[in-house]
């Protein structure tokens, strides 16, 4: 079933961190801790496959706060979403401003000049790596000091008792017959977004590669 729980956290990032080798087990994260009114979370963000052979997918572009609707002017602090249009939830396949209007999914990153061009047409396409790539292209707007929002699933369970948020990145698309197939849910997706000094958000949006591009009204995948 889709997530119990699902929201974003809005706060001040204190600094992040990369796993060491194999201490989340076969994935790896970059871990970003947000301040907020409730204390210190502990986002963990994937930048690592469920299938690590492959890498994990991720794009990164810039949007204008209008078009995150309400969360852009929520006050610091975690935030329950409805998993629905118009919430403040994000959907990387259905979200008008996520969606890439190209169409278009490259592997590596297309030659500069055809960049350029992508970018004049608004697309947003799909790069492919190894964690150490993922986490390159996230680090940089990760800058203490500034306003984040982290979209995910809030730690529920967590042994010492820690605020956090986890299940930061596409949470629909999970093939038939895996672990997480009964996840599989439509405005749940996760995402770490980090606010500009022009006021603009710098996004991040990471998934797996055994995830699907298209998807049921339920998430699951179709052909």
């Amino acid at each position: 079933m889709p997530f119990e729980k699902y929201g974003v956290l809005s706060g001040t990032l204190h600094r992040h961190y990369r796993d060491q080798p194999d201490n989340q087990g076969r994935w790896f994260h970059v871990n970003v801790e947000v301040d907020a009114p409730g204390g210190r979370y502990h986002c963990a963000v994937d930048v690592d496959s469920h299938k690590s052979n492959v890498g994990v997918q991720w794009k990164t572009f810039t949007l204008n706060p209008t078009a995150l609707g309400p969360v852009a002017v929520l006050a610091a602090g975690y935030h329950d979403l409805v998993s629905a249009p118009g919430s403040g939830a994000l959907d990387y396949l259905r979200h008008p401003a996520l969606v890439d209007r190209s169409g278009v999914l490259f592997q590596r990153r297309p030659p500069s000049w055809l960049q350029d061009l992508l970018d004049l047409f608004g697309a947003r396409p799909w790069h492919a790596g190894s964690n150490v790539d993922a986490a390159a292209a996230l680090e940089p707007m990760l800058v203490p000091g500034r306003r984040v929002l982290v979209f995910g699933e809030p730690f529920t369970d967590d042994p010492q008792g820690d605020l956090g948020m986890h299940n930061v990145h596409q949470n629909q698309g999970d093939p038939a017959g895996s672990q997480w197939w009964d996840e599989n849910g439509v405005w749940q997706d996760g995402a770490t977004l980090s606010r500009r000094p022009d006021g603009r958000y710098d996004v991040f949006l990471n998934k797996f590669s055994s995830q699907a591009d298209h998807t049921d009204n339920a998430g699951h995948p179709v052909m």
